[in-house]
């Protein structure tokens, strides 16, 4: 087979927030097929349905992508691929059960219309599975060579832009929203004795992270750290932090990969962890000794055999496969 022409609409999130899809497309690329990826707007939709004709698949990530994906697939007779990466429940958890009832819908038919579906959560599967004409399971990913292995290169920069650091570190890079308990692992830093706390991201919190900063000696704010970048962080980091309760959130994949212990809220992901984590409620109080025992724990090694098994070269063989079959 010749190399096909896909269009990948994806998540419209800040650049080096979201970085899965294009990771994805980068193996897909290498496998001989070209990828033109677009995030998820009214533009890139009206966009899309302009020269939809022109690409032999289209992909779309939840939400709106798979959404549009599939409109501009029925109209153009082309085949669509839904990546269904975010389950319904998180929906519910941060936009309410309105709004979700609407989008399940929405997805509900998205589902029975794709060619094909792969989606990531298993709680999705008897939804998914009872509505796709055909569908495969995978997981999130990560680059796991340049997080357990960052180059010196890499390492010094991270070091030079800190400065001297004399405490445990502790460190969280995502979004800055509500949904990741912002201010919870800020307000931890209260119950940490000779701690630093270092959060690289950005979103609508980010004022409070600034203001937390300005006016605390074991808080720094790093703004939006390049990807490429950030094993350096990690690699000098003690412990990571994700107060999500999100068993396949990408960053604590990225901390696993560093071998870096991390603390997860509990419920959901401890089925996936168990003792590879440390968990904890969102009392700031509850967080910081989550954050204590997970520097003194050992884990590291173990970390890294087990987040090895997801690595994103891994991950594409399955995207590769679904994208040549359904055309």
């Amino acid at each position: 087979m010749s190399g096909l022409d896909v269009l990948w609409l994806t998540p419209e999130k800040p650049e080096n927030i979201s970085v899965g899809r294009e990771r994805i497309s980068r193996y897909v690329e290498a496998a001989g097929h070209t990828v033109e990826l677009r995030g998820s707007t009214l533009q890139t939709a009206i966009t899309s349905f302009g020269d939809g004709d022109e690409f032999d698949v289209i992909v779309g990530t939840t939400r709106l992508g798979a959404v549009i994906a599939t409109a501009v697939g029925t109209v153009h007779d082309i085949p669509v691929v839904v990546d269904h990466v975010d389950p319904i429940r998180q929906l519910r958890e941060t936009d309410g059960r309105a709004l979700a009832a609407v989008v399940e819908r929405f997805e509900n038919l998205v589902f029975r219309l794709a060619d094909h579906v792969v989606y990531v959560y298993p709680e999705e599967t008897a939804r998914v599975e009872s509505r796709a004409s055909a569908w495969s399971r995978t997981n999130l990913g990560v680059d796991y060579d340049r997080f357990s292995t960052p180059s010196d290169a890499i390492v010094d920069s991270a070091r030079a832009n800190l400065g001297s650091l004399s405490s445990d570190v502790a460190i969280y890079v995502g979004g800055l929203e509500p949904m990741y308990e912002i201010e919870a692992m800020l307000d931890s830093v209260a119950y940490l004795d000779d701690w630093t706390l270092l959060v690289a991201g950005a979103g609508s919190l980010e004022p409070a992270v600034e203001a937390a900063a300005a006016t605390s000696d074991t808080i720094q704010f790093l703004g939006v750290v390049p990807h490429e970048h950030i094993p350096g962080y990690l690699r000098l980091a003690d412990v990571g932090i994700a107060l999500v309760d999100d068993p396949h959130t990408l960053k604590v994949l990225e901390y696993g990969a560093a071998g870096l212990p991390f603390v997860q809220l509990a419920g959901h992901a401890e089925s996936r962890f168990g003792g590879l984590a440390e968990y904890t409620s969102t009392e700031p109080r509850e967080v910081a000794a989550a954050i204590e025992r997970a520097g003194a724990a050992d884990t590291g090694t173990a970390l890294q055999r087990y987040v090895g098994q997801f690595d994103w070269e891994r991950i594409a063989r399955t995207y590769v496969r679904v994208i040549t079959t359904v055309k």
